[in-house]
């Protein structure tokens, strides 16, 4: 075979043989590349594995010996073994999380070291270098950069991409564990802190979205929001409920430590989803996870549908029992506000309504007078029929508690 190079003519055979005295080099060039690699990246290897560096210079000496075999002519571009090398590489390079760009780096460094390594040993053998030839070499090395990039690449994302699901699936099954009640045991901590970064110890947050037909709930938006405050939370659907558990984030410096507080997280998840959300802290970590999520879960359930936001669980309490023990609203109704619900619609609902505002002024005629706009003896008078109807007196503490509860049950 014959190529044209510049003013001269040189055979592939010509470049094979120019090759030929590096191969009892190659542990040297590669030792030489490994060397310049780990120094202009050390911080990084030694971050990845302490074991990196042993690791970088074996794999460095197979990949120049399989290149100079491939430019010797004493295997095929492309053989089944030099390919091996590359999609091992790829793929043990994904498993231990070395940057994709940092390997990449290493091929082209060693390409380059390789090639600089062929002029200095053919400046050394005529005093100037046969430069047909070493142009030649230089254009089959950076053809055959491409062809080992791409298949390290595409080995590389294969096993990235098995890892994160391998991930996913790992923190999807402890969530599920979790909301189970297996945080409570103190062996299952661990795996807890392994597959989601979380100390099992530390304060952590539930957050359920009942997302009513929308697919995301909106939620995109206030996870930027919670990792502004230094928050990560890590989401997981169970039986058709959108759950996450939130914890202080490991990667997020902050100067003062990140605190975990209800208030705190309905007003950075509330103003944006597009879900009724329940909130939830669980102060003493993972080990109460579980009744988080059942108390998160009931909050969100106390908001009427097609609402949106998100309320703590702590500012729904009432709420939140009546929602825990279904079988108690309809007694709850029937035994305060069933003779007021059996009247005509109108008088019920205006009734109703007047019985609302008073609760709301502390059983004040004046206030809720304002409120309805009406005269304050209209409302005196409605005061009597309700009191006389149900038989409850605002005036005591315990019929005004049950006549509030009584409101709360009717509305959900």
């Amino acid at each position: 075979m014959r190529l044209d190079v510049g003013p001269g003519r040189v055979t592939l055979e010509d470049v094979q043989r120019a090759w030929l005295p590096l191969v009892e080099q190659s542990d040297r060039i590669a030792d030489s590349i490994t060397l310049t690699l780990l120094e202009r990246d050390a911080a990084i290897y030694d971050q990845v594995d302490p074991d990196m560096r042993a690791d970088v210079r074996e794999s460095t000496r197979v990949h120049i010996r399989r290149g100079l075999e491939v430019l010797t002519g004493q295997r095929p571009a492309g053989s089944s073994a030099a390919v091996q090398v590359w999609r091992e590489t790829g793929r043990r390079r994904a498993q231990q999380g070395v940057p994709l760009e940092l390997v990449l780096n290493a091929y082209t460094v060693g390409a380059r070291m390789l090639w600089e390594a062929l002029v200095a040993d053919s400046q050394r053998r005529d005093g100037r270098g046969d430069e047909p030839v070493l142009l030649l070499a230089a254009r089959i090395v950076w053809s055959n950069l491409d062809v080992q990039t791409a298949v390290l690449i595409d080995s590389y994302r294969r096993e990235s991409a098995r890892l994160t699901r391998a991930d996913l699936q790992r923190q999807q099954s402890v969530l599920d564990a979790l909301v189970e009640g297996r945080g409570a045991d103190p062996e299952y901590a661990a795996e807890v802190r392994d597959a989601l970064g979380v100390d099992p110890d530390a304060p952590v947050g539930c957050l359920v979205a009942l997302l009513d037909g929308e697919p995301d709930g909106g939620m995109g938006p206030s996870e930027d929001r919670l990792e502004r405050l230094g928050l990560s939370v890590r989401w997981h659907v169970r039986g058709g409920t959108y759950f996450g558990l939130v914890a202080a984030s490991a990667d997020v410096a902050h100067p003062v430590p990140v605190t975990l507080g209800e208030d705190q997280l309905v007003e950075a998840v509330g103003p944006q989803v597009l879900a009724r959300v329940g909130v939830c802290v669980a102060p003493d970590g993972v080990a109460s996870f579980a009744s988080a999520y059942q108390l998160a879960t009931r909050a969100a359930e106390t908001m009427p549908r097609g609402t949106t936001g998100a309320v703590a669980v702590s500012q729904r309490l009432p709420e939140v029992l009546l929602a825990g023990s279904p079988q108690v609203a309809p007694l709850l109704l029937r035994e305060t506000l069933g003779p007021l619900l059996a009247q005509p619609e109108a008088q019920a609902r205006t009734l109703l309504d007047t019985l609302a505002a008073l609760l709301r002024h502390d059983g004040s005629p004046t206030h809720a007078a304002e409120e309805l706009y009406c005269h304050r003896n209209t409302v005196i008078y409605r005061l009597k029929q309700i009191e006389e109807l149900t038989g409850r007196s605002l005036n005591s503490p315990r019929d005004k508690l049950l006549l509030e509860l009584a409101l709360m049950a009717r509305d959900r």
